[in-house]
């Protein structure tokens, strides 16, 4: 995870009896998260479905529902992550970008805060595509590189990464083994449409997109009052400066696609 990116238990199913239900990120990133879920119920087939979280570590975002019905195969490629992971039917040990499942065996394809820790992009998403049968979904969360906080975790150190949620937002875990921040690559494929460009060489085309404010905005107003106020000044006067042709708030996005059926 990333300064740009929801840490991994405010987005996912926290996997026991005791708190069963979803727990959404604040702000935009909860309605677009809730959007991409409306999305897979009506894309994905009734009945049992294969999903393959790629670098899914030890909690899901998917709803109680789906993870019901379906078997779930996680590669990560940290072992502390695989040895949490409470859920998962398959559960490997791995590299995401090297990694192959059958080909065309899998419905979903999550790939969620993962990818622009990845040095060869290319290389996942050409697995991703292998294993996708037609008809099948591809989903990629990740943090918005040229966004504000996209671009202070691309050029700061990884020190400061740990410092910023052990300090700041309170996560005195942050840092330690098997628990984010951890460190980003940024490969040039991690723009929305650059994905959906790449992913168009393999028959998959867009179903759901969506750039939005990142979570990392609200947690600082209810955390740090005082210091988000900063924050929100400082990214007006941002926008400002670039006649709103962008906001520098919008951290993080949502790509859904769908892979074509073959005509004939």
């Amino acid at each position: 995870m990333t300064l740009a990116s929801a840490t991994t238990d405010r987005v996912a199913i926290p996997m026991n009896d005791a708190s069963p239900d979803i727990v959404f990120p604040p702000g935009e990133a909860g309605a677009s998260l809730a959007r991409v879920h409306e999305r897979l119920r009506a894309l994905l087939p009734a009945g049992d479905v294969a999903i393959y979280e790629a670098g899914g570590g030890a909690a899901s975002f998917l709803t109680p529902d789906l993870l019901a019905r379906a078997h779930i195969t996680v590669v990560d490629i940290d072992p502390a992550q695989i040895a949490n992971n409470r859920y998962a039917g398959t559960k490997i040990c791995g590299d995401i970008q090297t990694h192959r499942l059958p080909p065309a065996s899998i419905d979903l394809v999550t790939c969620y805060n993962v990818i622009e820790h990845l040095p060869d992009v290319p290389g996942a998403l050409d697995r991703f595509a292998e294993a996708v049968r037609p008809g099948g979904l591809l989903l990629i969360g990740a943090p918005h590189p040229f966004s504000l906080s996209g671009l202070v975790t691309k050029y700061s150190p990884h020190w400061f990464h740990v410092w910023f949620y052990r300090t700041i937002m309170g996560e005195k875990w942050a840092g330690t083994p098997g628990v984010g921040p951890f460190r980003v690559h940024y490969h040039p494929l991690v723009l929305p449409q650059r994905l959906a460009a790449y992913m168009a060489g393999h028959a998959f085309e867009p179903v759901y997109e969506r750039v939005y404010e990142s979570p990392r905005f609200p947690e600082m107003r209810t955390r740090r009052p005082a210091f988000g106020r900063i924050v929100d000044g400082i990214t007006d006067l941002m926008n400002l400066a670039l006649a709103r042709r962008a906001n520098v708030r919008d951290g993080d996005y949502h790509l859904l696609l769908r892979k074509r059926v073959a005509q004939g």
